[in-house]
């Protein structure tokens, strides 16, 4: 991490704060994987959040760009957490049941290397 020495410093770590947070929020780059966290009633019940929470920290600390969201139902509640992850030119595949070892499975295998991950659900 960058030592702050002036207020130029933190104006730009500010700058770069908010760029990746704006990316992250309005998805706009199709180069990076997207990342859906169902958080529906029942997906924040069957603790979403904290997956969601997790996939956040974790994808910065193996530094993988990823753009992650929340989303409304998936339609799958029996099998909450639910995540959907869809890859530059990918088709989406969802994941259910997801806690934050399958998170972190999916964010080393899927998403950094493109191995399957067991736990998809058919649509």
């Amino acid at each position: 991490m960058m030592q702050i020495k002036s207020l130029a410093d933190l104006q730009a770590l500010k700058e770069s704060a908010h760029e990746k947070m704006d990316t992250r929020i309005k998805g706009k780059r199709d180069d990076l994987a997207q990342v859906r966290v169902a958080m529906a009633t029942c997906g924040i019940a069957a603790g979403a959040k904290g997956v969601f929470d997790h996939l956040l920290k974790a994808a910065d600390e193996k530094g993988l760009e990823i753009i992650l969201t929340q989303s409304d139902c998936m339609g799958h509640c029996n099998m909450e957490p639910t995540v959907e992850v869809t890859l530059p030119g990918k088709e989406p595949v969802m994941f259910g049941n997801v806690d934050n070892a399958k998170a972190d499975e999916i964010l080393d295998k899927y998403i950094a290397k493109g191995e399957f991950v067991e736990g998809v659900i058919a649509r």
